[in-house]
């Protein structure tokens, strides 16, 4: 019995040092940035104005205009509308029994392209941060959010949020949001952070992959990889799924897909649900972190049923539209 001691010894040294090693990949919180709101302000380059230099004239006193009356916002539980934005959701369920699939759909329409924002959880950057989208939603002012791509869970891809880079290393095929309101799929190892941020990238996903394309639906995913992380499950088969989809210029919509929960929701296939974005009329549309993390919020609470069990899963960021 004496002689195992040492082997048993080392043993449980072994399996202390994976132990470490896991958390420390996968647990331990890394902050490379601690205030991300502060972060962005000063990597903000201000525009100056010229100073005008024109000679003005004095004009004779006129009557002072009427106030302009601020834009009714028309809302309730599935829709929302404001001068310039409307967003409506709408539940659907197809199949029956065990075969029954049930998904949200948000539709969108912006005035301005920066409308669609970025935030972080914590309003940190780094790796294991993690909140409910619903708490990161509600501490941005959300009228509607859905939860991003994960970038946490890895340390590569490139990364901009809201006109600034927290990421430049370029690993699969990247989503890109332009200020023109166009949203363009790309290759990040082609190209670098600096470079897009100069042709108008407002904000990137890195996950994927691409669903629709030209206006043409993806078939074959059998040769999928996004992340090789121990502890990642796979993406292929039916599961819970988000995805972004783009019908015209600043006209987006969001698809979020619940599952693993038999007669509620199955979950879809990437095939299927590619085939979801191409019959709401997209011409793109991109798969991003679903399973668990699949959560669509909207005026104040969470749409759709996460896992069937009406529980949120941490993530490490969110796109929205604020008030």
């Amino acid at each position: 019995m004496k002689k195992s001691t040492p082997i048993i010894a080392a043993i449980s040294v072994i399996l202390a040092i994976i132990l470490y090693l896991l958390a420390e990949r996968y647990l331990i919180q890394h902050v490379e940035i601690t205030d991300v709101n502060a972060y962005a302000q000063s990597a903000t380059v201000e525009i100056n104005e010229p100073e005008d230099t024109r000679t003005i004239m004095p004009v004779a006193a006129t009557a002072e205009p009427a106030e302009t009356a601020t834009p009714a916002i028309i809302s309730d539980d599935w829709h929302y509308q404001n001068e310039g934005l409307s967003i409506t959701i709408s539940e659907v369920s197809a199949g029956s029994g065990s075969d029954t699939v049930t998904y949200f759909v948000a539709d969108v329409i912006l005035s301005d392209a920066t409308q669609l924002k970025s935030a972080f959880a914590q309003n940190q950057f780094g790796a294991n941060i993690i909140e409910y989208t619903s708490e990161i939603a509600q501490a941005n002012d959300a009228i509607f959010a859905i939860n991003g791509d994960y970038y946490g869970f890895r340390t590569d891809g490139i990364e901009i949020r809201n006109g600034v880079i927290y990421r430049d290393e370029p690993a699969r095929i990247g989503l890109a949001f332009y200020t023109d309101g166009s949203m363009g799929i790309y290759d990040e190892t082609q190209t670098s952070a600096q470079q897009l941020l100069d042709d108008g990238v407002w904000n990137t996903l890195s996950f994927g992959p691409t669903l629709v394309q030209d206006s043409v639906a993806v078939t074959n995913f059998q040769r999928v990889s996004i992340d090789r992380n121990f502890g990642n499950h796979s993406i292929q088969g039916n599961n819970p799924r988000t995805g972004i989809g783009m019908i015209d210029n600043n006209h987006f919509v969001f698809v979020a897909v619940d599952g693993r929960s038999p007669g509620y929701s199955r979950g879809v296939s990437l095939a299927e649900f590619a085939q979801i974005f191409s019959g709401l009329g997209c011409t793109e549309a991109y798969n991003i972190d679903g399973g668990g993390s699949t959560t669509m919020y909207f005026m104040g609470r969470v749409v759709n049923n996460p896992l069937g069990e009406h529980k949120e899963r941490g993530t490490s960021d969110i796109i929205y539209i604020g008030l």
